[in-house]
């Protein structure tokens, strides 16, 4: 985890993870990964990985059925009534697609899905987005509900979404691998 020596923050930038801590108890955010796809001085924005809806794409957009993805992910609290396409490039630069980080990007879903599908290896479809103002996420980071990682390879597209809060802690390694197994509710316990 890299830090900013100014202020001894973890570094946020677009393609860090951000995990909840398990501490984060907001629903909207509770285990939860997002994947930042833009961080500047007016906040940040990102995708949750790991909340597949049960709301089939044709649903939301009709015109990319057949194609591949099946169902759309909760990208977050923001908009959800805003379609958002994750994409990773196969080649060549896709119309209407925006790098975030090792050829995954932002891609307009306006952008007819024969022009978009042969060009990308895979792709997800969010409804709506996470969101952070000014100073928001900092502020969030200081108390502790976030943890910012470095993503490995296959978490923007995991097979294993419901999975990977815990996958992407256990890999940590130490105290942060320990909380993969904490409990949900710990009054529980």
């Amino acid at each position: 985890m890299m830090g900013d020596s100014a202020t001894g923050l973890p570094s946020t930038h677009a393609g860090a993870l951000l995990v909840a801590g398990p501490s984060l108890l907001d629903p909207n955010f509770a285990r939860s990964v997002v994947l930042l796809c833009e961080v500047n001085e007016e906040g940040a924005l990102g995708l949750m990985l790991n909340r597949p809806s049960q709301s089939p794409v044709a649903d939301f957009l009709p015109q990319w059925q057949p194609e591949p993805p099946s169902v759309v992910f909760v990208g977050g609290p923001v908009q959800p009534e805003i379609a958002v396409g994750l994409g990773r490039r196969s080649g060549g630069e896709p119309i209407g697609f925006t790098e975030i980080r090792d050829d995954i990007g932002l891609f307009d879903l306006a952008t007819p899905p024969e022009l978009v599908v042969g060009a990308l290896s895979q792709l997800r479809v969010f409804s709506g987005y996470a969101g952070w103002g000014e100073g928001q996420l900092e502020a969030e980071l200081i108390s502790g509900d976030w943890i910012v990682v470095e993503p490995s390879e296959g978490d923007a597209f995991s097979s294993e979404p419901d999975d990977l809060w815990a996958a992407v802690l256990r890999r940590q390694g130490g105290d942060l691998a320990m909380w993969a197994a904490y409990p949900q509710d710990p009054s529980l316990n």
